[in-house]
């Protein structure tokens, strides 16, 4: 946003002043990571100059409102300097993070914190200004993360414009994508896990590591290296299939009659893995296969039938439907 360059697959629609508060890391952190981000895209100060404002909790504290036994009580002068800081600057987006640490309520309390987001959306309304509250999921022991486990009260996300979840790439999907490093990968969905498209639909993005080159030269002393979120696109399976590789596939299907279960010793992925090089019993060539067959019975290159086995057992076979043209 500050820049106004495609960074992360999406164009900003211009320059933007941006208010990062970082509530909980010291303000030399902070400066290292806007430096790796700046080292990776290629920023020049130009590119950041007087549209970047960051303060650390450590230094500059934001407690937006108190609970007591008599209630809670909006810190008002804080309130106040925000709403001028925001005017002052000409700030277009701020950026809280974590919300939790911007206040002092019960965090399971639902009026209270109702109370704190629409004070913050009080303060988004009068000074026209974006607000972005960074939250935490309570643990969900490894299952998906919805925007239904955002920790503590729900107010929160009723209070919320717009959601968006974060998930770590899961064993099963790094497999099916291939990647050695799986931690390094997450998504960004927004709403519900179940409004969200699949694994290869949803946005991803992966930790690249910079070297700040900050390190003296001296035996033993490196400089830092600091995570950078970058732009990461799922696999695609058809990237490098051409036409002469799927009418190879339909000639060797054509050639016998193959079942339609990838779990049956005669699957036609056999059959389409030795047309095209690939081995069904790796997992990595199998996914592709099945990926591949997915997408071609969808445009109709092959065609699921029912039929009868060697035992006169009805099953589904796989069959040549339209066959590719150059």
């Amino acid at each position: 946003m500050v820049s106004g360059r495609d960074l992360l697959g999406t164009v900003p629609e211009g320059k933007f002043k941006v208010w990062y508060w970082n509530g909980e890391d010291p303000l030399d952190e902070l400066q290292r990571r806007i430096m790796a981000a700046a080292l990776h895209y290629e920023l020049e100060p130009a590119d950041l100059h007087g549209r970047l404002f960051v303060n650390s909790g450590r230094d500059t504290e934001i407690i937006i409102a108190q609970q007591d036994r008599n209630g809670v009580t909006v810190a008002v002068p804080v309130v106040d300097a925000i709403k001028e800081t925001i005017r002052e600057n000409g700030i277009d987006v701020l950026i809280i993070d974590p919300f939790v640490s911007s206040h002092g309520v019960s965090e399971n309390d639902n009026g209270a914190i109702d109370r704190v987001a629409k004070t913050w959306a009080k303060i988004a309304e009068e000074t026209n200004c974006s607000i972005e509250l960074v939250h935490h999921s309570r643990k969900t022991n490894g299952n998906e993360v919805t925007v239904e486990d955002s920790r503590g009260a729900v107010a929160l996300l009723s209070a919320a414009r717009s959601a968006r979840v974060l998930n770590q790439m899961t064993k099963d999907e790094g497999e099916r994508a291939g990647v050695e490093f799986r931690r390094l990968h997450f998504r960004v969905d927004n709403g519900k896990a179940n409004l969200a498209p699949p694994p290869e639909g949803s946005m991803w993005f992966k930790l690249e590591s910079v070297d700040l080159g900050n390190g003296n030269g001296m035996l033993g002393s490196y400089g830092d290296r600091i995570g950078v979120v970058a732009q990461w696109q799922w696999p695609d399976p058809m990237a490098d299939v051409s036409v002469k590789d799927l009418r190879a596939a339909q000639t060797a299907v054509s050639a016998g009659r193959w079942r339609d279960s990838h779990q049956a010793s005669d699957w036609v992925g056999k059959a389409i893995g030795q047309a095209l090089r690939l081995d069904p019993a790796n997992p990595k060539d199998k996914r592709r296969i099945l990926s591949m067959l997915k997408t071609w019975k969808a445009n109709g290159m092959f065609v699921v039938v029912e039929g009868k086995d060697a035992k006169h057992n009805t099953r589904s076979f796989v069959e040549v439907g339209e066959w590719a043209t150059d």
